[in-house]
């Protein structure tokens, strides 16, 4: 019985060898439309006997032909759970709500909601506003930051929330096309990513961060280095208005990239500057330098290529110590970045392994607040701009990243909502159902260039009229001048802090002041151990972190 038990799960493949037979038999005998069963019955038990004598998937061996229904579902899962299965609130990244929230104001329809948040207000991590009794109406919400320090000939003026990295290659070339026509539409930025400059940004016409990264696309010799010439040429164009050099993402940090040689397109190669027919590789680390100094003296080599445009890096905080020794080298070189681009771990529009996607890097509000209080401690932060990426598509979320220490943010996903995006996460696939994530020239013929770009640059004025809204709540007249005072973060689901408590702003100058704060010898303690001419530890740690002791 347990015999006859155990070989039930070959009864799909038997009945179709059976309904087979049994068709032709009554084509033959009766009547030829018996054939179309025959046929399809047919197709399937050939599959059944491929399944059997296949090695790869143990589940087709052991049940034929109905073990295909298991791939099957999997394969629209993701569907399912988002159509059918998703509450509004759940975050798989981005919960329906806030992907809700940008359709609505890229397509400048209704953006409220009734009946009242959905939020668990008592929950822990639940954050709000502080509102003021005398709130202030904000007409003007162009708001704007100068980046370029004293060293900057050509200081740009940016908007307080631009697009986030993202390479042509990754993106299509109308997903391209669509960004930045938006944002010369909008008056905003448009981060390059790796990927160098294509002719889809120029097309665009709108203004660029060219971001530098270790495969130096776009300025390399042939050998993958950094090629000072081509630099000097391509820096020129007037379109670009900052460079960026990146250290690492928070999607993946610490970790490099591949492109195969299959997927480089004419295009492709000649935005990068790469040949044809050669996979083409983005190393993990730079290899024009490799200490904090170094960094400093990239950065100076490229303001002078670039004929004085502000020139900063991107990072993803691992190691607090190695920032440290960045910010020494800054205070040894006197060479300052004219901005920093902190990106936090939540960040996600490049695909990555699982365990760099979830567990390498540190969080966004974390690491804003770590990197602005490392300026603030070196004497140096009103040299410096900070800019901010990660989960950033809301008004809240923007006031919130500038009271903990930004002076403008940017976004990748969230832009990508405005053209279309439906989280389908296949962005690694080349088969986006949307078109943004591919390089099918079938599939983004879906985006329509002139539509979604008026999306974009209306999510963003959208966006900037509710920061305006969010801040003239608070009795601001700039959402600039948002501090953390003016947010309370629950701790607990009976607890919660004054955003002074859970962020404080550190005293100015405190780590080469000479004098310690007796409350900050952890501060001290790491920054003692972070060094301008090296990224190396001083010593392998084996135990617990030595804190200094307070005096």
């Amino acid at each position: 019985m347990t015999t006859i038990l155990s070989y039930q799960r070959y009864t799909v493949f038997v009945s179709v060898a059976l309904i087979t037979f049994a068709s032709l038999a009554g084509a033959a005998l009766y009547s030829k439309w018996l054939l179309v069963p025959a046929v399809i019955a047919g197709a399937l038990f050939l599959l059944g006997v491929h399944d059997v004598r296949q090695r790869r998937h143990s589940i087709l061996r052991n049940y034929p032909v109905v073990g295909h229904l298991r791939f099957l579902l999997e394969s629209f899962r993701p569907e399912i759970r988002q159509y059918i299965i998703e509450g509004d609130h759940d975050e798989v990244p981005f919960s329906r709500q806030d992907r809700g929230l940008v359709y609505q104001r890229a397509k400048g329809v209704e953006d409220k909601r009734p009946f009242g948040t959905i939020e668990n207000v008592y929950g822990s991590g639940y954050a709000w506003l502080t509102h003021s009794a005398t709130p202030v109406t904000i007409a003007d919400t162009d708001f704007r930051v100068r980046i370029g320090g004293s060293a900057c000939r050509q200081p740009y003026s940016a908007s307080l929330y631009n697009i986030s990295a993202m390479s042509f290659g990754s993106l299509s070339a109308n997903a391209i096309l669509a960004l930045n026509t938006g944002a010369r539409k909008g008056g905003f930025a448009h981060d390059t990513g790796e990927g160098s400059i294509s002719r889809y940004h120029r097309q665009g016409g709108g203004d660029l961060i060219c971001q530098i990264a270790s495969g130096y696309f776009g300025c390399r010799n042939d050998d993958g280095s950094f090629s000072p010439e081509k630099f000097r040429v391509l820096a020129a164009d007037p379109q670009i208005k900052m460079i960026e050099i990146k250290l690492s993402q928070g999607a993946k940090p610490g970790h490099g990239g591949m492109l195969p040689a299959s997927k480089i397109s004419p295009e492709i190669a000649e935005a990068r500057g790469i040949p044809m027919g050669v996979d083409c590789v983005s190393p993990a680390a730079h290899s024009t330098f490799s200490t904090p100094i170094g960094l400093m003296q990239f950065i100076d080599q490229l303001r002078t290529l670039s004929d004085g445009k502000p020139v900063g890096f991107k990072l993803c905080i691992g190691h607090r110590r190695e920032f440290m020794s960045m910010v020494k080298a800054m205070l040894d070189t006197g060479i300052m970045p004219d901005f920093i681009v902190v990106d936090g771990a939540e960040g996600g529009t490049g695909a990555a392994p699982v365990e760099f996607a979830n567990r390498v890097g540190m969080p966004m509000l974390e690491a804003l607040t770590f990197v602005h209080n490392t300026l603030r401690g070196a004497g140096i932060r009103d040299e410096i701009r900070i800019g901010a990426a990660g989960k950033i598509i809301t008004a809240f979320d923007i006031a919130r990243t500038l009271a903990l220490g930004a002076d403008w943010c940017n976004a990748a996903r969230g832009f990508m909502f405005a053209i279309g995006c439906i989280q389908a996460q296949a962005c690694h696939t080349n088969c986006c159902p949307v078109g943004i994530a591919t390089q099918d020239k079938g599939r983004q013929r879906a985006i329509d260039v002139g539509d979604k770009s008026e999306r974009v640059a209306r999510f963003h004025r959208n966006t900037m009229k509710a920061l305006g809204e969010i801040a003239g709540a608070a009795g601001l007249t700039n959402p600039s001048d948002f501090m953390p005072y003016h947010f309370m973060f629950r701790q607990k689901d009976n607890e919660f802090l004054d955003g002074n408590e859970a962020y404080p702003y550190l005293p100015e100058g405190f780590l080469v002041a000479g004098k310690e704060i007796p409350e900050l010898s952890e501060w001290y303690s790491r920054w003692d151990r972070a060094n301008a001419q090296s990224f190396a530890p001083p010593e392998i740690p084996h135990g617990p972190f030595q804190r200094r002791r307070a005096a």
